[in-house]
């Protein structure tokens, strides 16, 4: 078993053998002389687990020695018992005041000595077992929210890829728009018109929630939905209703828990808005300008984006540049002005991102057969 370790400190080499001599049958003992000294015993491993300092010293009393373990983070916990000849009411107020645990004038009384350092050795003890414990409770809650982030993601990537299976997309769809509404963001944050709105939170929870963005075609009937063909009327109609069908979808969920969920509320905008355009024209609310949600004004450039420079089973894919002039063309008309400035600006780092995750042309042709055939409707982009 381990002793508790005690630093007497003292200038007086008698009082240092005397109690040193007192504790040492069930303790383990350090001793300086000085308060330099004491400074430096303190700082070695192991930390002593109480210190009996003296008051009166030379060069540095105890008072600045107290202050001076107090101002070390490696020596601020350590409690300090002051014992001393001073036996004035004010000293000792001073003393507690600069954080000492215990006053004890001398001369000493061994079986007092003994019984205030037993106490404040079992009250460090408890205090490092409840730093431990605290230590480890939040370790733990931290393994714990670090297990449910992973839950929750891979929850919302199964309900994404859930739709992207019925769908003529790739996977990767999700991975790029996902990475270009982050980048977006990231951009805008500075931006006097979405400083408020895209904090780090808020961007880490766009981020999350892109990928559920056309959850709603899960609702669309696979006759529409896979029609090789062009789209007559009615049919693009129910096709639109996709983006209420996904908002609706996550608003049934949001029923589903106690409290409200950042994120499925996030994602609910996106499902619901990211068609709309900023002259009013979208679907399926018509909202205009600032109207539209800050989240669905970002994914509805990066899904058109993606879509663009995407080859897609009704479409070959554009070159990036052709699709660069193209987004810029909607500037104030399909897409908020200040976005597009910014995707202007972060061209480069969306470019790399579509690079990236690039579809091979054997995971467009796998996905070309897995919906059963050819559409040439360009109306499904995004």
């Amino acid at each position: 078993m381990t002793l508790p370790l005690v630093l007497i400190v003292d200038d007086n080499p008698e009082n240092l053998t005397v109690i040193g001599e007192l504790l040492q049958p069930s303790h383990a003992v350090r001793a300086a002389n000085s308060g330099p000294r004491a400074l430096k015993l303190a700082a070695m491993t192991p930390r002593p687990e109480l210190i009996l300092l003296d008051v009166m010293m030379p060069e540095m009393d105890g008072y600045e020695v107290l202050e001076r373990l107090r101002a070390d983070p490696a020596t601020a916990d350590i409690p300090v018992m002051f014992l001393t000849a001073l036996d004035d009411q004010a000293d000792e107020e001073r003393g507690l005041k600069l954080g000492a645990v215990d006053y004890v004038t001398k001369p000493i009384h061994p079986p007092i000595l003994l019984a205030r350092v037993h106490t404040q050795l079992e009250l460090q003890q408890a205090r490092q077992l409840m730093r431990d414990r605290n230590a480890w409770l939040e370790a733990e809650v931290a393994r714990r929210m670090r297990e449910n982030q992973l839950v929750q993601d891979v929850s919302i990537h199964a309900l994404a890829r859930l739709a992207e299976i019925r769908d003529p997309e790739t996977g990767n769809h999700l991975l790029r728009t996902q990475g270009y509404v982050r980048t977006l963001a990231r951009r805008l944050q500075q931006h006097p018109r979405f400083a408020e709105a895209l904090n780090d939170q808020a961007i880490e929870l766009l981020a999350k929630s892109a990928p559920l963005h056309d959850i709603g075609k899960v609702g669309i009937p696979d006759h529409i939905l896979l029609k090789p063909g062009k789209l007559d009327a009615a049919e693009w109609a129910v096709m639109q209703t996709h983006a209420s069908l996904g908002a609706e979808a996550i608003e049934h969920a949001e029923s589903d828990v106690a409290r409200p969920v950042a994120f499925l509320a996030m994602a609910k905008q996106i499902a619901r808005s990211h068609h709309e355009r900023w002259d009013g024209k979208g679907y399926p609310d018509g909202l205009a300008g600032d109207a539209i949600p800050i989240p669905a004004r970002l994914m509805a450039l990066a899904d058109v984006f993606d879509a663009l420079i995407s080859r897609r089973v009704y479409k070959p894919a554009f070159p990036h540049e052709q699709a660069y002039q193209m987004i810029v063309k909607e500037r104030g008309l399909q897409f908020d002005p200040d976005v597009v400035q910014a995707f202007i600006d972060v061209y480069g780092e969306l470019r790399a991102i579509a690079e990236a995750h690039a579809d091979s042309e054997a995971h467009v042709a796998a996905k070309v057969a897995s919906v059963g055939g050819q559409r040439t409707d360009p109306r499904h982009a995004g």
